[in-house]
Protein backbone atom coordinates (compact mmCIF):
# COMPACT_ATOMS: atom_id res chain seq x y z
CA UNK A 1 0.00 0.00 0.00
CA UNK A 2 2.93 1.91 0.70
CA UNK A 3 4.14 1.35 -2.85
CA UNK A 4 0.78 2.28 -4.06
CA UNK A 5 1.36 5.41 -2.61
CA UNK A 6 4.52 6.23 -3.38
CA UNK A 7 4.10 5.14 -7.31
CA UNK A 8 1.16 8.14 -6.84
CA UNK A 9 2.73 10.76 -5.83
CA UNK A 10 5.58 10.03 -8.38
CA UNK A 11 2.94 9.35 -11.32
CA UNK A 12 1.09 13.20 -9.57
CA UNK A 13 4.72 15.20 -9.77
CA UNK A 14 6.24 13.54 -12.87
CA UNK A 15 2.27 14.74 -14.26
CA UNK A 16 2.95 18.21 -12.98
CA UNK A 17 6.34 18.52 -13.84
CA UNK A 18 5.12 17.79 -17.79
CA UNK A 19 2.69 20.34 -17.30
CA UNK A 20 5.14 22.96 -16.63
CA UNK A 21 7.64 21.83 -19.31
CA UNK A 22 4.89 21.98 -21.76
CA UNK A 23 4.07 25.54 -21.00
CA UNK A 24 3.87 27.69 -24.20
CA UNK A 25 6.23 30.38 -24.49
CA UNK A 26 5.20 33.95 -25.13
CA UNK A 27 5.08 34.94 -28.84
CA UNK A 28 7.71 37.42 -29.62
CA UNK A 29 6.73 40.71 -29.74
CA UNK A 30 7.70 42.38 -32.92
CA UNK A 31 8.75 46.06 -33.36
CA UNK A 32 6.13 47.83 -35.59
CA UNK A 33 6.30 51.25 -37.15
CA UNK A 34 3.55 53.10 -35.63
CA UNK A 35 1.13 54.41 -38.95
CA UNK A 36 0.92 58.15 -39.18
CA UNK A 37 -1.61 59.80 -41.32
CA UNK A 38 0.22 63.29 -40.81
CA UNK A 39 2.47 64.89 -43.49
CA UNK A 40 6.37 65.11 -42.00
CA UNK A 41 6.68 68.01 -40.28
CA UNK A 42 9.46 70.43 -41.78
CA UNK A 43 11.11 73.08 -39.98
CA UNK A 44 11.09 76.56 -42.14
CA UNK A 45 13.89 79.49 -41.65
CA UNK A 46 12.11 82.71 -40.28
CA UNK A 47 11.85 85.39 -42.78
CA UNK A 48 15.05 87.56 -42.61
CA UNK A 49 14.10 91.50 -41.23
CA UNK A 50 14.69 94.13 -44.02
CA UNK A 51 18.19 95.52 -43.05
CA UNK A 52 17.41 99.37 -41.88
CA UNK A 53 19.97 102.30 -42.22
CA UNK A 54 22.47 102.30 -39.06
CA UNK A 55 21.16 105.71 -37.06
CA UNK A 56 22.98 108.47 -37.73
CA UNK A 57 24.53 107.46 -41.43
CA UNK A 58 22.86 109.63 -43.92
CA UNK A 59 21.81 107.15 -47.17
CA UNK A 60 23.51 108.44 -50.36
CA UNK A 61 21.12 110.12 -52.54
CA UNK A 62 18.77 107.99 -55.42
CA UNK A 63 20.12 109.22 -59.02
CA UNK A 64 17.01 109.47 -60.86
CA UNK A 65 17.93 108.43 -64.39
CA UNK A 66 16.97 110.31 -67.51
CA UNK A 67 16.92 109.93 -71.20
CA UNK A 68 19.95 112.03 -72.09
CA UNK A 69 20.16 111.02 -75.73
CA UNK A 70 16.62 111.65 -76.41
CA UNK A 71 16.80 115.24 -74.56
CA UNK A 72 19.82 115.95 -76.15
CA UNK A 73 18.70 114.99 -80.10
CA UNK A 74 16.40 117.67 -80.61
CA UNK A 75 18.88 120.64 -79.47
CA UNK A 76 21.91 119.45 -81.64
CA UNK A 77 19.40 119.16 -84.52
CA UNK A 78 18.39 123.42 -83.88
CA UNK A 79 22.13 124.03 -83.39
CA UNK A 80 22.96 122.38 -86.65
CA UNK A 81 20.55 124.46 -88.64
CA UNK A 82 21.81 127.84 -87.11
CA UNK A 83 22.84 130.61 -89.00
CA UNK A 84 27.02 131.05 -88.57
CA UNK A 85 27.54 127.32 -88.01
CA UNK A 86 30.80 126.15 -90.43
CA UNK A 87 30.32 122.39 -91.40
CA UNK A 88 33.62 120.77 -91.03
CA UNK A 89 34.52 123.02 -88.47
CA UNK A 90 36.61 121.87 -85.13
CA UNK A 91 34.41 121.16 -82.13
CA UNK A 92 35.04 121.18 -78.41
CA UNK A 93 32.31 119.47 -76.01
CA UNK A 94 32.91 121.08 -72.70
CA UNK A 95 31.90 119.81 -69.00
CA UNK A 96 28.57 119.80 -68.33
CA UNK A 97 27.46 122.10 -65.36
CA UNK A 98 24.96 120.92 -62.82
CA UNK A 99 22.77 123.86 -61.44
CA UNK A 100 20.16 121.84 -60.20
CA UNK A 101 19.57 121.52 -56.44
CA UNK A 102 20.10 117.80 -56.58
CA UNK A 103 22.66 115.20 -58.08
CA UNK A 104 22.96 114.47 -61.95
CA UNK A 105 24.43 112.12 -64.09
CA UNK A 106 26.98 114.87 -65.23
CA UNK A 107 29.31 111.99 -67.34
CA UNK A 108 25.89 110.89 -68.73
CA UNK A 109 25.11 114.16 -70.27
CA UNK A 110 28.43 114.98 -71.93
CA UNK A 111 28.41 111.33 -73.06
CA UNK A 112 25.42 111.93 -75.02
CA UNK A 113 26.05 115.02 -76.71
CA UNK A 114 29.11 113.48 -77.94
CA UNK A 115 27.35 110.27 -79.01
CA UNK A 116 24.70 112.43 -80.90
CA UNK A 117 27.20 114.82 -82.16
CA UNK A 118 29.40 111.76 -83.59
CA UNK A 119 26.25 110.64 -85.73
CA UNK A 120 25.64 113.83 -87.17
CA UNK A 121 29.35 114.35 -88.96
CA UNK A 122 28.82 117.39 -89.15
CA UNK A 123 31.69 118.91 -86.84
CA UNK A 124 35.32 117.41 -86.16
CA UNK A 125 35.27 116.75 -82.37
CA UNK A 126 38.48 117.30 -80.34
CA UNK A 127 40.00 114.13 -80.11
CA UNK A 128 40.64 112.68 -76.51
CA UNK A 129 44.46 112.78 -77.01
CA UNK A 130 45.00 116.31 -78.53
CA UNK A 131 42.37 117.20 -75.60
CA UNK A 132 44.64 115.80 -73.22
CA UNK A 133 47.78 117.73 -73.98
CA UNK A 134 45.99 121.19 -74.45
CA UNK A 135 45.01 120.53 -70.61
CA UNK A 136 48.53 119.90 -70.12
CA UNK A 137 49.68 122.98 -71.74
CA UNK A 138 47.47 125.12 -69.64
CA UNK A 139 48.10 123.17 -66.83
CA UNK A 140 44.87 121.70 -65.94
CA UNK A 141 44.50 117.92 -64.54
CA UNK A 142 42.76 115.59 -66.39
CA UNK A 143 39.76 115.14 -64.02
CA UNK A 144 39.01 119.01 -64.74
CA UNK A 145 35.40 118.66 -65.77
CA UNK A 146 36.14 122.19 -67.61
CA UNK A 147 32.84 123.41 -66.50
CA UNK A 148 33.39 127.02 -66.34
CA UNK A 149 32.98 129.01 -69.81
CA UNK A 150 36.27 130.85 -69.46
CA UNK A 151 38.49 127.10 -68.83
CA UNK A 152 36.50 125.94 -72.00
CA UNK A 153 37.46 128.30 -74.27
CA UNK A 154 41.21 128.32 -73.06
CA UNK A 155 41.00 124.56 -73.92
CA UNK A 156 39.18 125.26 -77.01
CA UNK A 157 41.61 127.33 -78.05
CA UNK A 158 44.71 125.22 -77.00
CA UNK A 159 43.35 122.27 -79.40
CA UNK A 160 42.62 124.79 -82.25
CA UNK A 161 39.04 124.39 -82.47
CA UNK A 162 36.91 126.70 -83.83
CA UNK A 163 33.34 126.28 -81.66
CA UNK A 164 32.90 125.17 -77.99
CA UNK A 165 29.56 123.49 -76.82
CA UNK A 166 28.51 124.65 -73.38
CA UNK A 167 26.04 122.64 -71.52
CA UNK A 168 24.07 122.94 -68.00
CA UNK A 169 21.27 121.13 -66.33
CA UNK A 170 19.06 123.74 -64.56
CA UNK A 171 16.09 123.60 -62.04
CA UNK A 172 14.80 120.51 -60.35
CA UNK A 173 16.69 117.77 -59.89
CA UNK A 174 13.72 115.50 -60.69
CA UNK A 175 12.30 117.56 -63.65
CA UNK A 176 15.49 119.73 -65.02
CA UNK A 177 16.03 121.62 -67.88
CA UNK A 178 19.22 121.17 -70.54
CA UNK A 179 21.03 124.12 -71.55
CA UNK A 180 23.16 124.30 -74.25
CA UNK A 181 25.34 127.46 -75.77
CA UNK A 182 27.55 126.82 -78.81
CA UNK A 183 30.39 129.63 -78.85
CA UNK A 184 32.56 130.81 -81.20
CA UNK A 185 36.30 130.22 -79.73
CA UNK A 186 38.17 133.14 -80.93
CA UNK A 187 35.82 136.02 -80.08
CA UNK A 188 33.83 133.73 -77.24
CA UNK A 189 30.82 135.41 -79.32
CA UNK A 190 27.73 133.17 -78.69
CA UNK A 191 26.15 131.72 -82.35
CA UNK A 192 23.36 129.80 -81.06
CA UNK A 193 21.68 128.77 -77.52
CA UNK A 194 18.81 126.23 -76.84
CA UNK A 195 17.10 124.48 -74.13
CA UNK A 196 14.13 121.80 -73.36
CA UNK A 197 12.98 120.09 -70.26
CA UNK A 198 14.77 116.49 -69.74
CA UNK A 199 13.33 113.53 -70.78
CA UNK A 200 12.38 110.59 -68.06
Amino acid sequence: MRLTRLTGLLSLSLLLSGCIVQQQKPAPIEATQPTSTQPPVTVSQPPQPAQQPLPGVPQPPKLQTFDWNGSVQPLIAQMLNADGVTPGSVLLVAGTRNNTNGSIQLASVRDSVINVLSTQHQFRLVPPEQLQAARQSLGLSSTDSLITRSKAIGIARAANAQYVLYTSVNGDAKSPTLDMLLMLVQSGEMVWSGNSVVQN
